[in-house]
């Protein structure tokens, strides 16, 4: 009897690892390359089953079991990165994902911890717990530079109508939904187990803000599509020069690159468009500093008779200094420079490299120049006819500053960015899918050019159109509508992640007084 005994008690914990570990594939299996959104609406049934009457320290381990196989399986890509573009062993390449993967981890290990704490003291603060993961989200956007690749919204990218709630609550309101469905699904199958009252009144709260948010999509997509199609049109074309990132920064190669340019830009024209956009980087040299390359390129623009935009390095000087810069440039059809936007939030040891007093031995992942200065942020790229908001590749991911370039006039987004560093993991379709909530939260058209793919134009209410198959040259080309109306979530900003984060912080300081206060008292 005993050792049946201990087998039963052996079964537990490994039961609730078990959970623990189907919520984090559940939750991977909802984002691109799979985009099974619907699994993210139970992905978090099993963590709570397996946190439920369990110690706030149990609850920790479980929740950060299941970030880590979330996130080591939704970011595996990033040790390719490592070992092929930074030259790292591959020992180096997984240990820098493992890192990464262990501070993600502790955000739904907190969670975890703060919800049990919290409903161990009244069953009802569990519905606190879609404000909580909300503020975690949140925090995790601002710390460390921030870093909000996929929240938990972005897996509905593909769900229009209820996306469209953007406008008002950004993608952290999808986040919170998401969580209440998966908290009332949970606490609905807890009663039935266990022949409890069902929690009719949880139900239909929770029933009523989707029916809500879904009706209020719908009213949006017929809306919206009104003043899309009334709103005056830019022609524009997106050329994906394919361009193998082992030869981009060859010097041998320069001349082919441009080659390549100018052939897919000779293939739009066809289409008239007022504005021709390279990606990032396009031109892998220093404008106005290469003279042979610059004139060629100059040459392009003068020929094509129509505006350009077009990434490439640039550098400038400050008190002796030398600063670089991602930048992207906006040429007139006489090939003059109207304007250069550098990019604002760069990528840390893509770009620069973050504590290197600290880290000596970790330096760029792109050695082609010096660590990069960011811009000034809000900047836009104007034309007689459309003012433009420029996000640079990693920009995209962060919804303030496309709210920013909203509110200071601009009439569309533009998202230029290199994904060949991926290669055909899922990263190119996951980075894909976040530009699409940066339309919707703005009502501005988005156009991508990347260069292998995926390009696209994003409609503002989140439709794709023309969109490119990965490694192969491709143009693709639209009639963007320019909208100026200010939305909810331009005009105000991040007033519900800023309540949900204030939240989080009074539980969490409410928790660690309780626990001191309980200390002390023993």
């Amino acid at each position: 009897m005993p050792k049946v005994s201990r087998n039963k008690a052996a079964r537990g914990p490994l039961l609730d690892i078990a959970l623990a570990v189907t919520s984090g594939l559940l939750l991977t299996a909802s984002f691109p390359k799979f985009d099974w959104w619907g699994l993210a609406w139970i992905a978090w049934i099993p963590l709570l089953g397996s946190i439920r009457n369990k110690s706030s320290g149990t609850a920790f381990k479980l929740g950060f079991i299941a970030g880590g196989i979330h996130y080591i399986s939704l970011l595996y890509w990033i040790t390719g990165v490592m070992k092929t573009y930074g030259q790292l062993p591959a020992l180096v390449s997984w240990g820098i994902l493992l890192l990464l993967v262990l501070y993600l981890s502790l955000y739904l290990a907190a969670f975890s911890a703060l919800l049990i704490s919290l409903t161990r003291q009244s069953p009802r603060w569990i519905w606190t717990a879609p404000f909580l993961w909300v503020g975690l989200e949140y925090f995790r956007a601002l710390f460390l530079s921030g870093f909000p690749w996929e929240n938990l919204g972005y897996s509905q990218y593909k769900l229009l109508p209820l996306i469209q709630i953007s406008d008002i609550f950004g993608v952290y309101g999808l986040s919170a939904l998401v969580v209440a469905a998966n908290v009332v699904l949970f606490e609905t199958w807890q009663a039935v187990q266990t022949k409890r009252a069902i929690p009719w009144k949880a139900l239909l709260i929770v029933g009523f803000a989707t029916a809500a948010c879904w009706f209020y999509g719908n009213w949006c997509l017929a809306h919206f599509d009104t003043l899309v199609r009334g709103a005056p049109k830019w022609p524009i074309a997106l050329a994906q020069g394919n361009i193998d990132q082992s030869k981009k920064w060859d010097p041998t190669f320069q001349l082919e690159t441009l080659h390549r340019y100018e052939r897919l830009t000779e293939r739009s024209l066809e289409e008239g468009p007022a504005l021709v956009i390279w990606p990032e980087t396009a031109l892998p040299f220093y404008l106005f500093e290469n003279e042979r390359l610059t004139r060629r390129f100059l040459e392009i623009v003068q020929d094509a008779k129509t505006y350009f935009l077009v990434g490439s390095p640039s550098f400038s000087s400050e008190n002796g200094k030398v600063l670089y810069h991602n930048s992207a440039y906006l040429l007139d059809p006489d090939a003059n420079v109207l304007g250069r936007y550098d990019k604002v939030h760069l990528v840390p040891y893509g770009e620069y490299v973050p504590l290197k007093g600290l880290f000596p031995f970790l330096g760029k992942i792109v050695e082609a120049v010096g660590d990069f200065v960011p811009g000034k942020k809000g900047q836009l790229l104007s034309t007689p006819s459309a003012d433009v908001g420029v996000l640079i590749c990693f920009e995209v991911i962060f919804p303030e500053l496309a709210r920013v370039m909203a509110a200071n006039g601009a009439h569309f987004l533009v998202n230029i960015t290199n994904d060949a560093w991926f290669g055909r993991s899922s990263a190119p379709h996951q980075h894909f899918s976040m530009a699409v909530f940066r339309a919707v939260e703005t009502r501005r058209a988005c156009a991508r050019a990347a260069n292998t793919g995926i390009s696209a134009v994003i409609d503002p209410l989140g439709r794709v159109y023309k969109k490119t198959p990965l490694f192969e040259e491709a143009v693709a080309t639209a009639s963007v509508p320019l909208l100026e109306k200010q939305t909810f979530y331009v005009t105000y900003g991040h007033l519900f992640e800023k309540f949900c984060l204030g939240l989080l912080a009074l539980c969490a300081g409410w928790r660690m007084y309780a626990a001191y206060s309980g200390k002390r008292s023993k």
